[in-house]
């Protein structure tokens, strides 16, 4: 159904039809009932960063590596979550950025990873740094850039040098 279509619907529904529509919707579903709970109380963006965040830690458990998913696709489904919900930049580059350093921090506690994993930790790292840059954020987010270069370090198959040259080309143009 297109956006028109579903316009033309609802135009046809009383008052009291579309509230009981969005009620019945924010009851059975939860992406509903975040966006609602969200867009009626946006200084929560902190409760659903720390939601993201333990998600993205479930999936690079260094704590305990054995329940460790290694899943990008789940902590980068939860990060798209959060930018779905249009919370601030800030959120976005701090989940963004925290998903790239729990891949790094992973790989340095716990030994050399496949080329697979490698290459999208630097994808995340590179989209993160970029997403940071674009929102003028660079200063805010320096330190936890950098720690991820030392996490990276003693990395093989040319990670810790893929990592490194992304944090340079943004940190020392």
């Amino acid at each position: 159904m297109s956006k028109t279509a579903l316009k033309k619907e609802l135009l046809n529904l009383t008052k009291e039809q579309l509230v009981a529509q969005i009620l019945d919707l924010y009851s059975k579903n939860k992406a509903v009932k975040t966006f609602y709970d969200f867009y009626l109380n946006p200084t929560n963006e902190k409760e659903l960063l720390d939601k993201c965040k333990k998600i993205i830690r479930k999936e690079f458990n260094v704590e305990i590596p054995q329940k460790a998913n290694l899943k990008f696709s789940v902590a980068k489904k939860a990060i798209t979550e959060l930018k779905d919900l249009q919370v601030s930049s800030e959120i976005i580059a701090d989940a963004m950025l925290y998903l790239a350093e729990s891949a790094c921090e992973f790989t340095a506690e716990w030994g050399d990873m496949d080329e697979a994993f490698y290459v999208a930790a630097w994808n995340n790292y590179k989209s993160a740094l970029k997403f940071i840059a674009q929102h003028n954020l660079l200063p805010d987010f320096k330190r936890r850039a950098e720690q991820c270069v030392k996490y990276a370090s003693p990395c093989g198959y040319g990670f810790a040098d893929d990592i490194a040259d992304v944090y340079y080309e943004y940190y020392h143009k």
